[in-house]
């Protein structure tokens, strides 16, 4: 019998760390739901003790989720410890993962510690999460870059006082395939416990390998657990993308020899909503999940798929989610059709006043442009999650005048705390005219550092979905906004980013 590997998401907290990728406690809730009827088997929700807005998003996470585990990241002290605890009180299965540096670089230059102060403190930290919960993970940060012989101290130590999964992660994406599986299995051959956790492997993609690195520690170092993001998300490069990860090892079984007990076909239902939610955009040729990911131009592929599938495909598009129908829905659509459909896309609704407010939208959407499509579905959902907000800034109206040879003209209408406000301003462009109109009567000084469109569809009628990030005082934002019209959706986006702007949720950073 093949062994089991558990799939270990965090998109919801290194994820996040990506910058303009914060999500709200509604919008981690929505992705939860779709993480579990994947059947992940841990969901790293957050961590806890960074903030009360990422508090209430695990509490609620782990009282939502039956099917998965539930984990909360900490800082090895008794008060982030103490935190994650508290917010895992409703899980059926909680977790408590937490980490310290232990390479001679962070250990002096970040913590400035020694590593017998840290590693008293590691102990310390797993014992005090072992009288807690009973479920406890222990990395330690940097751990690839760390001294060995220290490295099999600290781990012997933690395993012994209870820890019962060790993650080994390469938080800088340093390392190369080969030596990362050696360095894994040299460790699990050197420390007399090894056999006592389940070891796992978190990798950063700096250098493009972090699915490459995550393999190898699998394979050659013996690991059992992989932590990954969906679309690859996470800081700077990203991490381990959760879909190349089950698909590498469903597809080459025959080398692996490994399950997992992933939901294939939900893989681009939850890579859809990650997308639209953190408005960081698949491309085109991303393995699984891209647009183009299945799809043939040369002639002598399509030639090839026509008569065989398997002369060019190695794995069936409908077995990650895609469909040859993308038609959902038209005008004509009932509720009830509506309703399934949200549930089909994994974008359920807590109540039967949001559904109806979403099928109020649709039906605007759908006298707009005939055929609906699942992504347009799934950004109506989200511009309804994000009016549940009660942002500060919302969108009314907008005019805007462009003609060849003349300096385009914007007349724009939005809420400010539910207060109309009319501006008007010219520009190098309708778009420009449009958000030059909003700042001239906010005035928020923000840096635009992103502006992205990008069709939601393939046609001309398609929905343009807009992404802004903006940047004030150290803090970056993603605003997201959808429309038929291009200038709407802009207008959208800018408002949105400005609300997050204006939200006063604090973050800290971790890394793991």
């Amino acid at each position: 019998m093949a062994d089991q590997l558990i799939i270990f998401d965090t998109t919801l907290r290194d994820g996040e760390q990506s910058p303009g990728a914060s999500m709200n406690k509604d919008e981690k809730l929505r992705i939860a739901r779709q993480l579990e009827r994947l059947k992940v088997d841990v969901i790293e929700a957050g961590f806890a003790a960074s903030s009360n807005g990422d508090f209430e998003a695990v509490r609620g996470i782990a009282n939502a989720i039956k099917d998965s585990t539930i984990c909360s990241l900490s800082r090895a002290n008794d008060r982030d410890i103490s935190r994650a605890a508290e917010a895992l009180k409703g899980a059926n299965r909680g977790r408590i993962h937490t980490f310290i540096a232990t390479s001679a670089l962070h250990m002096e230059k970040k913590l400035r510690m020694t590593p017998d102060q840290v590693f008293e403190q590691a102990r310390s930290a797993v014992r005090f999460a072992r009288n807690l919960v009973a479920d406890v993970e222990f990395s330690p940060e940097d751990g690839y870059r760390s001294d060995v012989d220290f490295l099999c101290r600290v781990i012997e130590a933690v395993i012994n006082d209870g820890a019962s999964t060790i993650n080994v992660p390469d938080t800088v994406g340093y390392a190369i395939p080969e030596l990362y599986g050696d360095f894994i299995k040299t460790l699990r051959e050197r420390i007399p416990n090894s056999d006592k956790a389940i070891w796992s492997v978190h990798c950063h993609n700096d250098l493009g390998m972090a699915v490459a690195n995550s393999l190898a520690g699998v394979q050659i170092g013996g690991a059992r657990q992989v932590e990954c993001t969906i679309n690859g998300l996470g800081e700077r490069a990203g991490n381990c993308s959760l879909e190349e990860i089950v698909m590498a090892i469903k597809t080459r079984r025959d080398y692996f020899g490994l399950d997992v007990g992933i939901e294939t076909q939900q893989l681009l239902a939850a890579s859809r909503m990650v997308s639209q939610i953190t408005g960081f955009a698949v491309q085109p040729n991303k393995a699984i999940v891209g647009a183009n990911a299945f799809a043939h131009a040369a002639g002598i592929h399509q030639d090839g798929v026509l008569k065989a599938r398997d002369t060019y495909e190695i794995m069936r598009a409908e077995d990650v989610g895609w469909s040859a129908n993308k038609i959902v829905l038209s005008k004509v659509s009932g509720r009830n059709a509506f309703k399934q459909r949200l549930q089909d896309l994994g974008a359920q609704m807590e109540s039967e006043s949001e559904i109806n407010a979403a099928f109020a939208r649709f039906k605007e959407l759908a006298d707009r442009k005939s055929e609906i499509f699942d992504e347009d579905i799934l950004a109506l959902v989200s511009s309804e999650s994000l009016a549940r907000e009660k942002e500060q800034y919302g969108f009314v109206s907008l005019s805007q005048h462009s003609e060849t040879g003349e300096r385009p003209q914007a007349s724009i209408v939005f809420t400010v705390d539910g207060a109309e406000v009319k501006s008007a301003s010219d520009g190098d462009g309708p778009v420009d005219a449009s958000l030059k109109a909003i700042e001239a009567q906010v005035k928020s000084g923000a840096e635009m550092v992103l502006y992205s469109v990008n069709a939601i569809s393939g046609s001309t009628e398609s929905q343009g979905e807009v992404t802004v990030r903006l940047q004030h005082s150290g803090r970056v934002v993603n605003g997201i906004g959808a429309d038929p019209d291009i200038i709407v959706a802009s207008a959208k986006a800018y408002l949105s980013a400005l609300s997050k702007l204006h939200s006063k949720a604090d973050r800290v950073a971790a890394q793991g």
